[in-house]
């Protein structure tokens, strides 16, 4: 696929976009080395690995908002966040049907859907990196200092946190919804991508925009994380609170897992923004290889919360097979009942 020829060190951000044969500057790009291994492996790997993700994301977290809808109490601090966080992931999985149509031909769904499912891909992971936050600090003051989860001032606290980590997701987006847009390529397809309209300003938006995602949305959550279960730890092993270890172990291992998945894609980021390589000197495309599977690998958070409440949650296992057995069981006798009269006559 022509469009998968330009590498992607221009750009160091969760990005899903595709890079064409043309730079920021619409200079043509020589290349020096054979991609086309590397192309038909972006071509089919990256759609795979996407649609997987959004089906396992939304099976998934469907059937956790229907647990919670029909047997779980909302009147808790940490249901509220995980509603919340489970639409985060919907958003973020909602968006890559589309990428994944993208990396298979080229951008077929128009102007504004390009800036919409842009928008919408950062919004949902903005949202999902706060949240995760907002649900380690708040195990935080449950457990180190002691704070009922069930009280109606904590309650409203929750629901005001929500609304404004909802607030601040939006606004952080709206640049990739502003800078989102369509333009083609030398093969007269069209791209979906960031574009700038001054082109001086490109190369700074580029720096903000890799300070954002990777500073202010990637390390510092993670160091808050850090220093919230260290804390955890410690005053757990000090102390017996067997009833809400359970809580801070389902907790904790959402937000593990989220990092587990992301970190290998920022380290990738993070070496090639620093050792700034031209992408026409990169004729080694382990690199390029590396950065499609870990790319994916951190897609994947969004339908590791299901699986965790699977293996982790009592509750809910015990509350989805009731849900099974109230939907499922009926018409299991239903259908003896048919087969008995059937062999009856």
């Amino acid at each position: 696929m022509e469009t998968e020829t330009q590498s992607y060190y221009e750009s160091f951000t969760i990005s899903p976009f595709l890079y064409d044969d043309y730079n920021s500057t619409n200079d043509p790009l020589i290349f020096l080395c054979d991609k086309e291994e590397l192309m038909k492996f972006g071509s089919i790997f990256v759609p795979v690995s996407y649609y997987l993700v959004f089906i396992l994301s939304l099976t998934g977290n469907v059937l956790i908002l229907l647990v919670m809808a029909k047997c779980e109490k909302m009147a808790s601090v940490t249901n509220i966040f995980i509603l919340n966080l489970i639409l985060s992931d919907m958003l973020f999985s909602f968006s890559l049907p589309f990428w994944a149509v993208y990396h298979s031909s080229h951008w077929i769904f128009g102007e504004i859907m390009c800036k919409i499912i842009s928008w919408v891909f950062f919004l949902g992971f903005y949202s999902s990196v706060l949240f995760l936050t907002v649900m380690t600090i708040d195990r935080y003051l449950a457990i180190v200092h002691a704070l009922s989860t069930t009280s109606r001032h904590r309650l409203r606290y929750a629901t005001v946190a929500s609304l404004v980590i909802w607030f601040l997701s939006l606004a952080a987006s709206v640049p990739e919804f502003i800078f989102s847009g369509e333009r083609w390529n030398s093969n007269n397809e069209a791209l979906c991508e960031e574009i700038s309209f001054m082109e001086q300003h490109y190369h700074t938006w580029k720096q903000v925009a890799f300070y954002q995602h990777s500073i202010i949305f990637y390390l510092v959550p993670l160091v808050i994380v850090i220093f919230c279960y260290s804390r955890i730890v410690v005053t757990i092993t000090k102390s017996s609170l067997h009833k809400k270890c359970r809580v801070v172990k389902l907790v904790f291992f959402i937000v593990l897992l989220f990092f587990l998945c992301w970190t290998p894609y920022y380290i990738i980021t993070f070496i090639l923004y620093w050792q700034n390589i031209p992408s026409n000197s990169a004729c080694d495309t382990s690199v390029d290889f590396a950065y499609y599977i870990c790319r994916s690998i951190a897609y994947f958070h969004c339908c590791v919360n299901p699986l965790l409440y699977t293996f982790l949650g009592t509750k809910y296992r015990k509350h989805l097979s009731y849900l099974i057995k109230i939907y499922c069981l009926p018409v299991k006798s239903i259908q003896q009942q048919d087969l008995s009269s059937r062999m009856s006559v």
